[in-house]
Formats: structure tokens, sequence, C-alpha cells
């Protein structure tokens, strides 16, 4: 949750979940950022493009960052560091419905969405989202700049990279490694590793 008042880089789906978690938490929102001037559903005021963030000071703010994906995209990963870069925090959003191990880890600006559960001894690093519904058991560890796409299970002890995308409703099986850059289609049960800068789909995923 953050600690002081955000300004929220994005105006579209993935930010309206996002806006509507802080606005449930009380959280302050400076308003949003976006390529061109756009109206927002909550009533948020616009602030300008991204740029405009400069104007404020790193110590007085903290960031939201509001795009999703739908696949392996560095979109989020060159906002994110460009802004680290300059000294600004990104706060970790999490749902109130969200069950949370005390024993795990979340990394800066981590997002965790309504429904999911993350047991004990999970590493979620930074700027990883976790999305609505997803099971994220024992031991796993994900990478930087992840898409945990909603209804999504790991079972226990498994590994995903940095820049990894996995697909809505997938399954993947203990003790199994995914590189990073992989797209792991909706739907897939996932069996076996999966190497680095890779696609894989279906059940049992394939690599393609």
């Amino acid at each position: 949750m953050a600690n002081k008042p955000v300004i929220l880089i994005g105006n579209g789906g993935h930010a309206t979940v996002l806006t509507d978690i802080l606005l449930q938490q009380n959280c302050s929102i400076i308003g949003f950022t976006a390529p061109s001037i756009q109206e927002n559903r909550f009533g948020i005021p616009y602030l300008g493009t991204d740029d405009v963030i400069d104007s404020y000071n790193s110590d007085d703010i903290e960031l939201v960052l509001g795009l999703g994906s739908i696949a392996v995209s560095k979109v989020r990963e060159k906002i994110f560091l460009q802004f680290k870069e300059k000294g600004y925090t990104f706060s970790q959003v999490i749902h109130q419905s969200a069950v949370i191990s005390p024993y795990c880890m979340l990394g800066e600006g981590v997002q965790v969405m309504a429904g999911t559960v993350t047991e004990a001894f999970v590493e979620i690093a930074d700027n990883t989202i976790i999305n609505t519904s997803s099971s994220i058991n024992h031991d796993c560890r994900i990478g930087k700049h992840c898409h945990i796409a909603p209804g999504t299970t790991l079972s226990g002890n498994v590994t995903v990279g940095d820049l990894t995308h996995i697909g809505t409703g997938s399954t993947v099986i203990q003790n199994v490694q995914i590189g990073s850059q992989v797209l792991i289609g909706a739907g897939s049960l996932v069996l076996r590793t999966i190497g680095d800068n890779s696609k894989a789909f279906g059940v049992p995923a394939k690599e393609v």
C-alpha cells in the first residue's frame, strides 16, 4: 500500500483495476499520465504525458505502473527502470482480499490482485503482476517484470524468469523451471522446463 500520494502511469484496463484498489484503500491519487488527454472513469485528473512526473519531487510521491500486458513486453520494464534511475519509488498495490503469507518476499512495485493466494517462502521480484484469482504455491520464485495472468496456478517450487508472461488459466506443475522472456499461452498445462525466449502452448504445453 502506498505511503505517499501516488501518480498512476496509464489509463487502460489494468490501470482501472489498480485505481479501484487504491481508492478502496483510501490512497491519495494525484492523477494519471497518458500519451494524450483522456477521460478517467473515476474522475482522476489527467496530468500530462509521463514527462510531467519529473516536475514532482521523488521524495514526495510514489508511482504506480498501470500498464498491463498480453504477451512478453519490455514496455513495463523500460518505464520502471527509467523512473528508478531518476530516484522515484514504485508502490506495491495489494488487494485487500489477497491472501499473502507473512513469509513471502515481495519486491518493489509488485501488484497482487483480488482473490490471489501466495503461500510461504514465495519470492516475487520487482514490477511483477500477480493477477486476479491466481495461486502461487510454496517456494515459487518469480522474476522481475513478469505477468502471471488471471486464474493461473503455480504449484510448489516453480521458477519463472524475468519478463515472462504466463497466460490466463494456465497451470504449472511442481518443480518446473520457466525461463526469461517466455510466453505461456492461455489455458496451458506446463509439465516440463521451458527455456529462455520461448513460446509454449497447449495441454500439455509444447514449445513452438
